[in-house]
């Protein structure tokens, strides 16, 4: 058993001391070749060396927003139909714009049907938007018939 941790350790030293003397260049050979093919190309044009893809030279463009574009928010995907500061959001859900842009509801509060709401106390939304209590009961504490 000794033997063959032996045998192993030294295949593995081996196979490391070949790796590093292949992969350093002697010193007749030079670190990077020169192509006869590029002598009419130009300093200025990259090499292969320090190749950047076409996709990453080009210049970013500027994001669609919707105060340019309004159809932007009616896309599949969008956070709402709305657009407000030059965000997409939901008039109807958005707790920084319930309702109209801009109208913020309190810390309390959601926004349900674009109006801002206290889900602990609010009959027609107990708890959250759209639950309402049957006829006779409170919502206390965000729950119908508490107690």
């Amino acid at each position: 058993m000794k033997a063959l941790n032996i045998l192993i350790m030294l295949a593995l030293l081996m196979a490391l001391t070949i790796t590093n003397l292949s992969a350093t260049p002697s010193d007749d050979e030079p670190l990077f070749f020169h192509n006869d093919g590029d002598e009419g190309r130009s300093q200025d044009e990259p090499t292969s060396v320090g190749f950047t893809s076409r996709f990453l030279a080009q210049k970013p463009r500027a994001p669609m927003t919707c105060d340019r574009y309004p159809r932007v928010c009616r896309a599949a995907g969008s956070a709402g139909p709305d657009c407000c500061k030059k965000r997409c959001v939901n008039v109807k859900t958005d707790w920084f714009n319930c309702g109209m842009c801009g109208k913020k509801c309190r810390y309390s509060e959601i926004c349900c049907k674009g109006k801002c709401v206290n889900p602990m106390s609010n009959r027609l939304h107990c708890g959250g938007c759209n639950n309402s209590c049957n006829k006779g009961s409170k919502c206390l504490y965000g729950m119908c018939s508490y107690a």
